[in-house]
């Protein structure tokens, strides 16, 4: 009898790997300080005039930057801002406003469908929990959660681009799908801190912890951050940063 070469397979369940931050829990306290002295009071970049709008601008923002939605939804916006105002201009109404936005055939259909979900079946109020937001055509987890902390103030964290090359760049919250990023920073986030931590995240990543090349000179935590990418352990000054600038007007 000829003997098999293959090693027996192990007993057991397998061991899934668990990601954990690089952090100590009074690191992430000073992390998030700096941030909130930075910008004390951190505002999302993609303008809206109400829940609905929000949501709405949201579902097109993926695959898309908000300079670019926010430049699409201005007409748009000031002649539909109700679902069923937005639903009297159809897909190709719609689309006449959004074609400027990747995959705007799929995003039109999908915000139709949407307006008439929230008529039939939430009497045309965007709904506030998470489990009835993702049931809306276009809505995922991650505009559920914007759309509840921008608009209805609850406490989330939505990994969009930038947080998730945070988490794992940084090595403050390793994953390797956003639902496990969200995850691993819910549980490094200090609670104080929880309600403008995906904004002050998002904002960081976007003008600070850039994609192509971070700008470690100008990061008010370069002596903090553990990424093997960082190129600079000196912070930049701790100082309240000039008030964003959305849609022409200062926050």
């Amino acid at each position: 009898m000829q003997k098999s070469n293959r090693t027996p397979a192990k007993t057991g369940a397998t061991k899934t790997k668990r990601f954990k931050s690089a952090y100590s829990k009074d690191e992430m306290v000073e992390i998030f300080r700096r941030f909130s002295i930075q910008r004390p009071e951190p505002k999302g970049e993609l303008e809206h005039v109400n829940p609905f709008t929000l949501v709405v601008a949201v579902a097109l923002s993926a695959q898309a930057t908000d300079a670019g939605v926010n430049k699409a939804t201005r007409a748009l916006f000031r002649i539909a801002d109700t679902p069923e105002k937005m639903l009297a201009l159809g897909e190709e109404g719609v689309i006449s406003h959004i074609k400027t936005i990747g995959l705007y055939r799929n995003k039109a259909k999908n915000v139709i469908a949407l307006c008439r979900m929230l008529i039939d079946e939430f009497g045309s109020q965007v709904p506030k929990t998470r489990e009835e937001l993702v049931r809306l055509p276009g809505v995922g987890r991650k505009t559920a959660n914007v759309v509840m902390s921008m608009a209805f103030g609850i406490p989330t964290l939505a990994v969009d681009t930038h947080v998730f090359r945070i988490g794992n760049r940084c090595l403050m919250a390793p994953g390797k799908t956003p639902d496990e990023v969200e995850e691993q920073f819910l549980k490094v986030i200090p609670e104080e801190y929880l309600f403008h931590a995906h904004h002050w995240l998002i904002l960081h990543g976007r003008y600070t912890c850039k994609a192509r090349k971070p700008e470690c000179e100008h990061c008010v935590i370069a002596d903090l951050c553990r990424s093997p990418e960082k190129t600079f352990d000196i912070p930049a000054p701790l100082v309240e940063l000039p008030p964003q600038v959305i849609g022409g007007a200062a926050l």
